[in-house]
């Protein structure tokens, strides 16, 4: 797991939260969709930190 993956996941997350709430004031369609694909992609790369904590698990036990 990496700390520094995770915190960047993180900071995506929160950018297209940001950008989305803007879009939703703004009416920016664009930006509220922007804003979305960002969390998608945090989401993404949250999944790809879990699934590489499961690898190393499994690999510590064998």
């Amino acid at each position: 797991m990496s700390i520094e993956d995770r915190a960047k996941a993180v900071a995506k997350n929160l950018e297209g939260k940001a950008q989305e709430v803007l879009g939703d004031l703004t009416g920016s369609t664009k930006d509220q969709v922007e804003g979305q694909i960002k969390q998608d992609h945090a989401s993404a790369m949250h999944l790809r930190e879990d699934l590489k904590d499961k690898a190393k698990d499994i690999v510590d036990k064998a």
